[in-house]
């Protein structure tokens, strides 16, 4: 998989991607990441990205030149319809669809993916209009870009790649994967200042302890996220 992003601060993403499962990914040739510079692509002398929005209003809008100018040179076409099998470009701003672990798992198998950082009041709508397809949102407020989104998309689709995880299951067994939240988790030792390990964990029954597991994610999504019940058949 290869994934660019596209951004007026590539110096954010010094060091995002060296750590943990992301770093393995780009080791192993399952993902090639490169952040490029939006400013790359202006033509005037001063390298302007952004301007006043027509109609007034506060803050400054990204233009779409550069923009337009940046797609089409990392995905060899200019607009949605001509762009490769498997390719996505994503617009990260709070307008967007909320990223779920299902459209994760969507982007996570596509070919190239194109993240475009949002800043300021917004992108010229030109971008949403003719260039996107997807224009996603990591929740319901406001960031000051989609820098600090992008890699919060980059890190869940990655983990997603067959190959990236140590232990191929752990995706599956993930909180959302199933619609459900995770179950809770123990280690050693089995007493922590008088708190127990659950006796079921300890007694190697394991149709037992998947019962319990499914309780506990049911319970947990309960309290914590019963607006994932209402959409889930059990």
């Amino acid at each position: 998989m290869r994934i660019d992003i596209v951004t007026i601060f590539p110096e954010f993403f010094r060091g995002a991607f060296e750590y943990g499962i992301i770093r393995r990914a780009q080791v192993a040739e399952l993902v090639d990441i490169k952040v490029h510079d939006l400013r790359r692509w202006t033509q005037d002398k001063h390298r302007q990205v952004d301007d006043r929005p027509f109609g007034g209003g506060d803050g400054m809008v990204l233009k779409p030149e550069p923009i337009f100018a940046a797609v089409e040179e990392l995905t060899g076409a200019s607009e949605r319809e001509a762009y490769a099998e498997g390719t996505r470009v994503v617009l990260l701003s709070p307008q967007g669809r909320v990223f779920t672990q299902s459209l994760a798992d969507e982007l996570a198998k596509s070919a190239h993916v194109v993240l475009i950082c949002g800043r300021y009041e917004g992108v010229d709508e030109r971008v949403a209009e003719a260039l996107v397809t997807d224009e996603i949102s990591i929740g319901d407020y406001v960031l000051s870009g989609g820098e600090a989104a992008s890699v919060v998309v980059v890190d869940a689709i990655v983990r997603l790649i067959p190959g990236a995880l140590g232990n191929e299951t752990s995706a599956v067994n993930e909180s959302f994967s199933d619609g459900l939240l995770d179950y809770p988790h123990y280690t050693r030792p089995p007493e922590f200042r008088g708190m127990r390990v659950p006796d079921i964990l300890l007694g190697g029954h394991h149709a037992e302890i998947e019962r319990w597991r499914r309780e506990q994610a049911l319970k947990k999504t309960e309290r914590n996220r019963p607006d994932l019940l209402d959409e889930k058949k059990l």
